[in-house]
């Protein structure tokens, strides 16, 4: 079974990965240096499970 995540996780890193196609990698930590830098969270928990999917959805277009 996968990692359950909220439909805000998934649509703000949906849609981050689109809005800016070639700044995100697979880095965990750069991309959470980025999240800081192109929205406004305030819950350190929010940020990390956004660059956590964020790193997902590039492995999975890696791979296809």
């Amino acid at each position: 079974m996968g990692k359950v995540r909220t439909v805000l996780i998934k649509s703000v890193s949906k849609e981050l990965i689109n809005k800016y196609p070639n700044v995100f990698t697979t880095d965990f930590e750069k991309n959470k240096k980025l999240l800081d830098k192109y929205l406004e969270i305030d819950s350190k928990h929010l940020r990390n499970r956004i660059s956590g999917y964020i790193v997902n959805l590039l492995k999975i277009r890696e791979k296809e």
